[in-house]
């Protein structure tokens, strides 16, 4: 298990001090090869712990996370989200206190397990099983080894682009579980089925959902993601409790770098604007 403490000196402060104050999360790997059954694979998960963490006995919410290799500790090749940074910021102003699990995705097959759908046309999607071990295996054994909330109200998911698809159907098809979803330029064009998928949608618990485009991705990006808005916020006509904070950025881009700037509004919105 490997751990991760870092130093930020804040506004200046503790840079002269002997021992400065340390905002930053505590990064553990809880394995480079957890098993996931409901796949026959194996992956690296990771869990970044809030500041104070180790000399507290609170109990805390939880955001688990895909695309664990973009998300931190300098990403991937298309760059991160840098949330470790960010949850630092975030601590500093009193909105750190979550637990974030980062789960890898899985390289080259990252397209079909995110994919929901069973077929697809680069193959059988694995979206369903995935999902299952989320749900079956990972989450129960986070709440066993870490002080965690854990009812749906403080349990979140989020992703980008098919991340932020396999996130909508995770809240779509786990809504006794997820109460929270941070969607990030998803990827509503795989097919029009989750558009009818979201009118069955049925939830009489609130689900917070922040959703985000960039006006300089895909030429229907931003037409796709506020036609989900609508269908989902339709449905609180029938007794859905949906609440959606939708915002379009006219020049952001399907990148990290756009994704990172939004994560701590959308963290901020779904967990602490109370």
């Amino acid at each position: 298990m490997k751990k991760r403490m870092l130093e930020n000196n804040i506004d200046g402060v503790g840079s002269h001090l002997e021992n400065p104050i340390s905002y930053n999360p505590e990064i553990r790997i809880i394995a480079e090869d957890y098993e996931i059954p409901q796949l026959k694979k194996k992956r690296r998960i990771s869990v970044l712990l809030p500041h104070g963490y180790e000399t507290s006995t609170k109990s805390y919410p939880v955001l688990y996370l895909h695309d664990g290799q973009n998300l931190f500790d300098g990403g991937g090749p298309y760059g991160n989200w840098a949330i470790d940074e960010k949850l630092s910021d975030l601590s500093i102003k009193g909105m750190g206190d979550i637990i974030v699990v980062a789960i890898d995705h899985a390289e080259e097959e990252r397209v079909l397990e995110f994919s929901p759908f069973k077929e697809t046309k680069w193959g059988k999607g694995d979206g369903k099983k995935y999902l299952k071990f989320l749900v079956e295996t990972l989450k129960p054994e986070i709440d066993k080894n870490f002080r965690t909330l854990k009812d749906r109200e403080f349990t979140g998911v989020g992703g980008s682009s098919m991340g932020g698809l396999i996130s909508i159907y995770a809240g779509l098809r786990y809504p006794s579980v997820f109460g929270k979803l941070m969607i990030f330029s998803p990827s509503l064009w795989i097919t029009p089925k989750i558009y009818f998928d979201a009118i069955n949608f049925h939830q009489p618990y609130p689900t917070d959902i922040y959703l985000y485009a960039g006006g300089d991705e895909s030429v229907n990006m931003v037409g796709n993601v506020e036609k989900l808005k609508q269908i989902l916020e339709e449905k609180n006509k029938e007794g859905t409790k949906v609440n959606i904070e939708l915002r379009i950025d006219p020049d952001g881009k399907h990148e990290e770098w756009f994704w990172s700037q939004e994560f701590p509004t959308a963290l901020e919105f779904l967990y602490f604007r109370n």
